[in-house]
Order: structure tokens, then C-alpha cells, then sequence
């Protein structure tokens, strides 16, 4: 008798050791990034696919309990009406490895798509702003603030929850002595209570060297009507540009530095800080001293 269940056993092992075609059905629950709409499918669903594999393996996949979860991109989700999405079987494809595992190979699925439900949940986007301190070596700086990718998130939540969220925070990032440029992936910080579309966002500084150039510039003025006398005090003042090493000519020779006279009537202390035009793309800053200019006007007489 122990012969016998021996050799049923070494018989039924071979056996489904072998390959094999056969119809399985796998309960699906789906996942994705549809935007205003919950990140879960309502339920999950059976899919049904004749696959090749291993005994064993179609065994197991037929007396599976568990769901199996996937994430689905939203270019392959097509809408179907209501809370409704689709998936094409062909596009169900990509996703046979995460559905039926490794080692499975799929002949066919059953069905020409498989539909999910994803409700609807109230949202809004926000803006990213990066957290960071950063110091930089001589004669270095920054050519731009810090680029985000997603410089926006969607956030999703109760209405009165997502109306005191203005923005999203990175968390904290820190530099020293900065000397080229740098990137990464950074932490979203959460929000109590709210999903957020991303968990992290990729960075990137673009750090340069510069030069620095000083010249005396003349202060001159704007949208002046004719029947006024406009003057600024002082009328000059000393300009410091920061320019791409190395640089290309002295930038005093095409800007401009002036007051705006509408600027001055929306002023209440008849102060105004001066505007420039004409900034060659190699300057990277520039700042003007004084900055704060004394504006004194009086009105023509014939």
C-alpha cells in the first residue's frame, strides 16, 4: 500500500510538473491615477485568461483567494459612462505578469475588456515649493531657483480641508559650498487627512560661476506725461551686475535703469524702486545702490 501512494505520488508530481494550457480566473483589483477620481477600483473583478504554465501553477491560480492587486496607467483606462472605466484586453496585456505572476504565459484573455469603477472624490492642484537652504563657494550662485518635476501636485479630500491647502512642501534639503550643479528625488510632506497624486518630486539646481561687474549708471524715467516734470534723486547710481564666467562685455553698455511714472502715482511715499530693460541673458543678477530713489514732480506751465 505505502508502494503504491509512493508511486501515485512521484506520478502526480511529474505530471503536474508538466506544462500546461488551461482556463484560469484571477479576482483583480485595480489601482491608477485618474485624476479626480479615487486611486482604488469600488471592488475588485474576475479576469479570465487561458494561459500557459506549469500544472502546479494553473492549480494554484485557480484556487486563489486573495485579490491581486494592480496599477493601471490612465492612458490604458478608456471611459465607459458614470464611475466606469475600461481596459482593452490588449492593453490588459501588460499587465499579465503582475496578474498571473512569473512563469505564466498568457494565450488570451476571455473577454474583449474588463471594466473597473472609480469613484468620484473631490480635488484640486496645487503648487510644489521646494524647502531648502543652500550656501555656494566664491564666485559661484545659482542660475535659476530650483526646478521641480512635478512642480504641481492634486491633492484629494473634503472640500473644506482642500480649501486651506494653498501649496505642498518638499521636506528639507541642505547644501554647503556649492561648486556645480545638483539633483535628486525629494519627500513630499503629507497632509493630514489629504491623498496627494505624488509622494515625491525630482529636483535640480543648476549652480554656475560668475564674474562681477561694477559701473556707475544713469537713473531715467518712464511713461512720463508731456505736461509733467518728472525728476529722480539721485539721478545716478552705482550698478553691480553678477555675469556667466566669463563675460562678455561690460552690461552697463545695453541696460537701462529707470523709474515708472505709474509706479510713482501708486506710491505713497514718493519713493520707487528702479526697473531695468535690456539685460543681456548672461547676467545672471544685478542690484543697483542706492535701490530706493526720491521722486519729485510738478506740472508744466506755458
Amino acid at each position: 500500500m505505502l508502494c503504491f501512494l509512493l508511486s501515485g505520488g512521484i506520478w502526480l508530481i511529474h505530471n503536474l510538473s508538466q506544462k500546461y494550457t488551461g482556463v484560469v480566473s484571477v479576482s483583480v483589483a485595480a489601482h491608477s491615477g485618474l485624476l479626480g477620481r479615487s486611486a482604488s477600483a469600488s471592488s475588485a473583478i474576475p479576469v479570465s485568461a487561458r494561459c500557459s504554465a506549469t500544472g502546479f501553477r494553473l492549480l494554484r491560480l485557480n484556487h486563489q483567494r486573495r485579490d491581486v492587486h494592480i496599477n493601471v496607467h490612465e492612458e490604458d483606462l478608456v471611459f465607459a459612462g458614470d464611475d466606469r472605466y475600461s481596459v482593452s484586453a490588449a492593453e490588459m496585456a501588460k499587465y499579465s505578469s503582475d496578474i498571473f505572476g512569473e512563469g505564466v504565459e498568457l494565450v488570451t484573455f476571455l473577454n474583449q475588456s474588463y471594466t473597473f469603477e472609480f469613484q468620484p472624490e473631490n480635488y484640486k492642484t496645487v503648487p510644489v515649493r521646494p524647502v531648502y537652504s543652500v550656501s555656494y563657494k566664491p564666485q559661484y550662485m545659482a542660475a535659476a531657483p530650483m526646478a521641480l518635476s512635478p512642480d504641481s501636485v492634486t491633492v484629494y479630500g473634503d472640500s473644506a480641508q482642500l480649501e486651506r491647502v494653498d501649496e505642498v512642501l518638499t521636506k528639507s534639503l541642505n547644501f554647503n559650498d556649492l561648486s556645480k550643479s545638483v539633483s535628486g528625488a525629494v519627500k513630499l510632506v503629507p497632509v493630514q487627512g489629504l491623498r496627494m497624486s505624488d509622494s515625491d518630486v525630482s529636483w535640480s539646481l543648476s549652480v554656475v560661476r560668475y564674474v562681477e561687474i561694477s559701473s556707475e549708471v544713469t537713473i531715467g524715467v518712464r511713461n512720463v506725461p508731456q505736461d509733467i516734470s518728472f525728476s529722480v534723486y539721485p539721478s545716478r547710481a552705482q550698478a553691480s551686475f553678477k555675469c556667466l564666467f566669463p563675460a562678455k562685455s561690460n552690461p552697463s553698455g545695453t541696460c537701462e535703469f529707470y523709474v515708472d511714472y505709474d509706479e510713482f502715482l501708486q506710491s505713497e511715499s514718493g519713493r520707487c524702486v528702479a526697473r531695468a530693460a535690456n539685460i543681456p541673458s548672461y547676467v545672471l543678477d544685478w542690484s543697483l545702490n542706492p535701490d530706493i530713489f526720491d521722486c519729485m514732480v510738478r506740472e508744466e506751465t506755458e
